[in-house]
């Protein structure tokens, strides 16, 4: 007797555009493990390889732009895809091009791009060419639905120092100037509030503030990586910005309470806490 059996339905796609992390904190990697944890299906563009671990970054090659060039149409011309995450994009031409590659998908059939500006590692190496932040201004943000900085990467966008939590306004209505619909001022290194707090802006203005509370863990490796991977995945569901911000932050809190030594130096948050 034959028994056919039904081809199950398909989790939503994210794709991520980024850089590896060798020792597995963040990157590419991060954002894989990430997407697993809420449900979705996660795809890789590799933009850069790193020679990472959790004392720092000793070293990184980008890729050629033919290879960035060929693993996006590769994905997104055979699968399809329902939410982007952006990363370690390391130069110029890798910035334009990955800017222009999101610029030929469907607008009929709207993808949300989650633009993570990474420019300096959590060890305070540099991730971004500093020739690469005029691209990343003029030709990225205007594609993205969310762009979630942190105050060293504010301050490179836009020359604006935050270091207090009435400042982050201001610099979040300087960061939608560039064009993005979203922006979320992280302000996880705030030392004037005892909490930690984030600072989303829409197109109409509106300021939504998430608050989380600090915990005394330093081993926060791949925390960026994780917030804008998990944002991806709950646009991918169908949250609206909001929410989807909201859930991640959470996610991303829970990571850091659970992150756990590694090596020498700083340790990964833990992706998969809710499963321990």
């Amino acid at each position: 007797m034959l028994i056919t059996m039904s081809a199950a339905t398909a989790p939503p796609r994210v794709l991520t555009i980024a850089g590896s992390d060798s020792g597995g904190g963040a990157g590419i990697q991060a954002d894989l493990k990430t997407m697993l944890a809420h449900g979705v299906h996660g795809m890789s563009v590799l933009t850069a390889v790193t020679a990472q671990n959790s004392v720092g970054v000793q070293d990184f090659w980008a890729l050629p732009i033919e290879a960035v060039e060929r693993q996006f149409r590769s994905v997104v011309d055979d699968i399809g895809v329902d939410a982007i995450k952006t990363g370690m994009l390391a130069s110029p031409e890798l910035t334009s091009t990955v800017a222009r590659l999101i610029g030929t998908l469907d607008p009929a059939l709207p993808v949300p791009v989650v633009v993570d500006p990474v420019s300096v590692s959590k060890h305070g190496d540099a991730l971004l060419a500093p020739e690469a932040l005029d691209a990343l201004r003029t030709e990225l943000l205007p594609r993205a639905t969310v762009v979630t900085p942190n105050l060293d990467e504010v301050r490179l966008i836009t020359g604006l120092e935050v270091e207090a939590e009435g400042q982050m306004v201001q610099a979040a209505r300087a960061l939608a100037d560039f064009g993005p619909r979203w922006v979320l001022v992280k302000g996880g290194h705030l030392s004037d509030s005892p909490e930690s707090v984030d600072l989303l802006v829409g197109p109409d203005g509106a300021e939504h503030w998430f608050r989380a509370p600090r915990h005394d863990n330093r081993h926060t490796h791949g925390t960026g990586c994780t917030l804008a991977s998990a944002i991806a995945s709950r646009l991918a569901i169908g949250d609206d910005v909001p929410t989807a911000v909201a859930a991640a932050k959470e996610y991303v809190t829970g990571g850091i309470a659970a992150g756990f030594p590694l090596g020498a130096g700083i340790g990964p948050v833990d992706h998969g806490w809710r499963w321990r």
